[in-house]
């Protein structure tokens, strides 16, 4: 699998294509989504049938070693500027909690990329080197039953970089 843009693949791959999406669903309808489907659906050969992309709602959570809060917040601040697509980050010294949509074809994929994001960006954002603990990887549509029903985190906001 391979990191892209939405739309048709390169020329001669089979592959999927994993993509990120913008900061959440603020403003996003269902139509919006139908659109984004349709638009992103690549046509399967006759007889093979493709399922569209979907939105996951990703929260990331990573632990290690104390580090200076200073050093902390500002590599979230450079993941997200790298990444515009996370919603939110908090931290503490020794931990943070990362929380942003994918757009996957199902929940392996939405993973797998989840459970790259901290390894890949370590050097380039001067990550901590802290592990992944935790991760949780939800559906839109289970992500608003639990607004709706007051379990869950909140919805992600306000946006950007803050401490515990």
């Amino acid at each position: 699998m391979r990191r892209g843009r939405p739309g048709a693949p390169p020329r001669g791959t089979a592959e999927r294509t994993l993509t990120s999406v913008g900061t959440g669903d603020a403003g996003w309808t269902d139509e919006d989504e139908r659109t984004e489907r349709s638009r992103t659906a690549r046509q399967a050969p006759e007889g093979e049938r493709r399922d569209a992309s979907r939105l996951w709602h990703i929260t990331l959570s990573v632990s290690g070693a104390e580090a200076p809060l200073q050093e902390v917040r500002r590599a979230l601040e450079q993941l997200a500027h790298d990444h515009p697509f996370l919603l939110t980050s908090r931290y503490a010294d020794d931990h943070a909690e990362i929380r942003y949509w994918e757009e996957a074809r199902d929940l392996h994929d939405a993973a797998a990329v989840a459970l790259r994001l901290w390894g890949e960006h370590r050097s380039t954002a001067k990550l901590p080197p802290w592990e992944i603990v935790g991760l949780e990887v939800i559906d839109r549509e289970t992500y608003h039953q639990r607004i709706a029903e007051g379990y869950g985190p909140p919805p992600a906001s306000p946006v950007g970089v803050h401490p515990y």
